[in-house]
């Protein structure tokens, strides 16, 4: 591996340390400071923070890789994912930092639950913490296996490790990275990270669809169009093949965001209400930008492939590939440290709000409720630790395929969730027991139906999503309780609505 590669790399580790180290000296005195850098983001921050938290390797791996094999109909999950997620701006993201303030300053979505229904407060901290830990230690392994790809595909017999192969090794060395920062740095320092990560992420998929289209071999738009059809007639058709089920199970993705606790703490985290708005607009441009160059990524380089008879044994790693063949060595370091950067945005987000869940609604709820804050903090940073390196042991497996990993947990949250989200935050009659329901029904129908493999097909037809079934019978279930119980007047309204 070229010299010019290793400097970029190391760069870009180097960067991301300090800046760990930046926000230790700046805000970790506390758990609030902690586990939500003291709610003093800033809208650029924030949105970046949201956006390259959401998008992990599943944008550089997992989409052109289902694109490069399936063609332009596997859009339709990007368009679902914009839609879901400006819903999510507008709905959840100003009532959600609000109400997170105003019920006794909640600093985990399991607290909220429970300080927003206190009739039902131990059941909701408990579960949601559970669900939490578990389906965010498979989503941190999906991440994990984005980063052995790279080191596999990008460093192989490289590195070289006895007894280590270079996926093994891959994992453990994007591991440790993510660890030093997140543990020493703490929100803080994830957020300012996936600032960075998101700008490096962006840059990218701007660049590379470009010089796959206009570099060498790569003929132009009008060529690639003629060389996909070559391929498949309709590989560049938006619909062919698509029944009503297949586009049902790629735009309802967009349900996902509700529920996704990584994201919408990001939420509870910005300055101010005010600053919303702000944030909003910047996550959703650069969200748009980095989808498209994700898809032509695909769609291109699935062309320039086809016309330069060029192996491509792993789809999901069209990305590494065309990085390695089209660039100065230096530029190809910055794209693969794009790849580093959406997956470690996503493993470092993710591995705090599971330390944080461990901390506030395990630890301190049940160990030591009194504990001091500097003892809180220590805790945070080992459950940080101990998440991490379980996700590695689930991660092992090199046949592992990101993009079906992201969708169980993306759709395990999703449902289990997004509707208690959405209801507690605008729905006043809603009651403890219905949070509970819904809670407990939309992970369990998400579970069970990935077990019975109707996601992969259900009664001789196409599988559907789980997030389907999972998001509405959650929301059937918190509706029809929470009118079948009696209310217990649980919404405290905001000072202006009290009067």
């Amino acid at each position: 591996m070229a010299v010019g590669v290793w400097i970029s790399l190391t760069a870009y580790f180097v960067l991301m340390l300090l800046i760990g180290f930046y926000a230790w000296r700046k805000s970790t005195s506390s758990s609030e400071e902690y586990m939500l850098g003291g709610r003093q983001l800033s809208p650029p921050v924030a949105a970046l923070s949201a956006g390259a938290s959401d998008m992990s390797g599943w944008l550089l791996l997992g989409l052109p890789g289902a694109l490069y094999v399936s063609g332009l109909v596997e859009a339709w999950i990007g368009i679902g994912l914009t839609v879901g997620a400006l819903a999510n701006w507008i709905v959840v993201a100003p009532r959600l930092r609000e109400q997170t303030a105003r019920y006794d300053n909640s600093l985990t979505i399991p607290e909220f639950l429970a300080n927003r229904f206190p009739s039902k407060a131990l059941a909701l901290r408990t579960v949601s913490a559970v669900i939490i830990v578990v389906f965010f230690v498979v989503y941190t392994a999906s991440g994990l296996v984005a980063g052995g790809k790279l080191f596999e595909t990008a460093f192989a017999d490289f590195i070289g490790w006895p007894g280590m192969s270079d996926y093994s090794i891959g994992i453990w060395l994007t591991l440790g990275v993510v660890l030093v920062y997140t543990v020493i740095g703490g929100f803080l320092a994830v957020s300012l990270t996936d600032f960075v990560q998101g700008c490096i992420m962006m840059l990218a998929l701007v660049i590379m669809p470009i010089v796959i289209l206009t570099g060498s071999g790569g003929g132009g738009f009008d060529q690639a169009a003629e060389t996909l059809r070559s391929v498949d007639p309709d590989f560049l058709s938006w619909t062919s093949g698509l029944g009503v089920i297949g586009f049902l199970s790629a735009v309802t993705w967009g349900l996902g965001y509700f529920g996704q606790p990584h994201i919408i703490v990001r939420f509870m985290a910005i300055r101010s209400v005010k600053d919303v708005p702000a944030a909003r607009n910047i996550c959703m441009g650069w969200m748009i930008i980095s989808l498209i160059g994700a898809v032509c990524v695909g769609i291109f380089g699935r062309a320039y492939a086809e016309r330069n008879s060029l192996p491509v044994d792993d789809p999901e790693t069209i990305f590494i590939i065309l990085a390695e063949l089209l660039f100065h060595p230096l530029i190809t370091g910055f794209l693969l440290a794009a790849l580093l950067a959406a997956v470690m945005s996503t493993i470092s987000s993710q591995l705090l709000v599971s330390s944080s869940s461990l901390t506030e609604d395990f630890y301190r709820l049940f160990l030591r409720k009194e504990a001091p804050e500097k003892e809180i903090v220590m805790i945070g940073r080992l459950s940080v630790l101990l998440v991490g390196i379980v996700a590695a042991f689930i991660a092992a497996d090199p046949e592992s395929q990101v993009l079906g990993l992201v969708a169980n947990a993306w759709a395990g949250f999703g449902a289990a969730f997004g509707p208690l989200i959405l209801l507690s935050l605008t729905w006043q009659r809603m009651t403890g027991a219905g949070a509970v329901a819904g809670l407990v029904v939309g992970a369990v129908t998400v579970g069970v139906w990935i077990q019975l493999g109707w996601n992969a097909s259900f009664l001789g037809g196409p599988g559907v999503y789980e997030i389907i079934p999972g998001f509405f019978a959650s929301l059937l279930a918190i509706y029809a309780v929470s009118l079948a119980t009696e209310s217990s007047n649980e919404f405290r309204p905001a000072p202006s609505e009290a009067g």
